[in-house]
């Protein structure tokens, strides 16, 4: 239920959608925050939502301001080697696969690592993500995740399962987002959708233990 001072959530659909945020995505992305902050999973009412149908060389990663109606930010994101070249097509939750994975992420803490500024996030999905933390699936800035690489190469470059951005931005990102708000990562595979807990949310959900 939306606060006083925060649109209602058709309202908010109405405000991203005409923002040129893509329908079908969103309405699962919200459904799944929805669900996720009924069980105090976050913090900040915040949601990034990243659209893996889409080509790399497409901005496919939103920060949306949910008690705002805005869209905060709208980049490019990288996928990770594993799940395919200019297009994601497989996911996976397995170490060493350097595969992206799907569903409903908590962002954590913010790190300097081998990336550099970094993030770290905590994969809520039982199987589908919920080794993200261990497998150091963080948000990173990328050179290889430039609109020049793009138009160089015909795509992006690709992580090891990371959604990296680009370094003009990844900085400004990761400060608006970390210490608790929620990731979205989407992609039309019905099995992940007729089954994640998030999106069916009168199914147990068991809290993340980070």
């Amino acid at each position: 239920m939306a606060r006083a001072d925060q649109p209602a959530p058709l309202d908010l659909r109405q405000r991203f959608a005409a923002a040129g945020v893509p329908a079908v995505p969103l309405d699962l992305a919200l459904r799944a925050y929805e669900c996720g902050s009924a069980r105090g999973e976050f913090a900040q009412p915040l949601l990034t939502l990243i659209d893996y149908s889409r080509p790399s060389t497409a901005p496919r990663l939103w920060v949306l301001d949910l008690a705002r109606g805005a869209v905060r930010f709208h980049t490019l994101v990288a996928h990770g080697r594993g799940s395919g070249l200019a297009r994601a097509v497989a996911f996976s939750n397995v170490p060493e696969s350097k595969q992206s994975s799907l569903g409903l992420f908590r962002t954590d803490e913010t790190y300097e690592g081998q990336h550099g500024y970094s993030l770290r996030l905590v994969g809520l999905e039982a199987g589908v993500n919920d080794l993200a933390y261990s497998r150091n699936i963080v948000i990173h800035g990328a050179g290889y995740v430039t609109p020049k690489f793009a138009l160089r190469h015909g795509r992006l470059g690709r992580s090891w399962g990371c959604p990296a951005l680009d370094p003009a931005v990844h900085r400004s990102v990761i400060d608006t987002i970390r210490g608790g708000s929620a990731l979205f990562a989407y992609y039309p595979d019905s099995r992940w959708i007729e089954t994640s807990r998030y999106l069916r949310c009168e199914s147990p959900v068991v809290a993340s233990t980070h």
